[in-house]
């Protein structure tokens, strides 16, 4: 066991390990588990690498994680909670819409082209057609609902009439406008944006969808 497991297992004084104590090692195990996953891909990554690389026993790492699925939920939804928008986000309510979206926009994009979250694009991409458990890890995370969720309440409070569904329509599409193509070019499909090219982007898609609420509203509403 190497030296951060040995400190993270320590037991506390009634002879089993305190809660934060607990908490380090399975943060340590989660570690282990994110580089060898990044690294060498799902099928390469198993339980005996995971303990061997964090210096743990494979019973201390059963306490922990059931099984593989569930260590790699955990580790997708650390890596989707390290970039999520902080907790209260609200988009400015009470300020220009343009602006927050712009705000929310440039977050989006440094978010998708963090080294990490393009290791884990790459991984899914590569591995999930063979391990559908990497989508459904990716899925459960939240991150892309919980977005999406936040642009939906902006827009209908700060555009008259506009239905759930229209707003829903208007709020995926702005997620996959600001982010594929940089995300794409970030991976090697072209060259990768400058950030005076990524601030650009971004107003000129928030620029596309506030001209669009109209004709959307429009298309939504009833004949007649």
């Amino acid at each position: 066991m190497n030296a951060a497991a040995e400190t993270a297992a320590s037991p506390s004084r009634g002879g089993r390990p305190s809660r934060e104590a607990a908490l380090q090692l399975g943060a340590h195990i989660l570690d282990a588990a994110t580089e060898l996953l990044l690294d060498q891909g799902y099928g390469a990554t198993s339980i005996e690498a995971v303990a061997a690389r964090a210096g743990v026993s494979k019973r201390t790492f059963y306490h922990r994680f059931a099984d593989k699925p569930a260590l790699v939920r955990a580790v997708v939804s650390r890596l989707v909670d390290g970039v999520r928008p902080p907790a209260g986000y609200t988009l400015g309510v009470d300020n220009d819409l343009g602006a927050g979206l712009r705000m929310l926009g440039m977050q989006l994009i440094g978010a998708a082209l963090s080294p990490r979250i393009l290791a884990l694009h790459r991984l899914i991409v590569a591995e999930s057609h063979r391990f559908p458990e990497l989508l459904d890890a990716a899925a459960l995370s939240g991150g892309r609902t919980e977005v999406v969720r936040l642009i939906i309440a902006r827009l209908q409070h700060a555009v008259d009439g506009l239905g759930g569904a229209e707003a829903e329509f208007a709020a995926q599409q702005f997620l996959q406008l600001v982010v594929s193509l940089p995300q794409l070019r970030a991976l090697g499909i072209g060259e990768a944006m400058t950030p005076e090219e990524r601030a650009r982007w971004v107003a000129q898609s928030v620029a596309l969808l506030l001209g669009g609420l109209a004709g959307l509203r429009t298309a939504a509403a009833p004949a007649g």
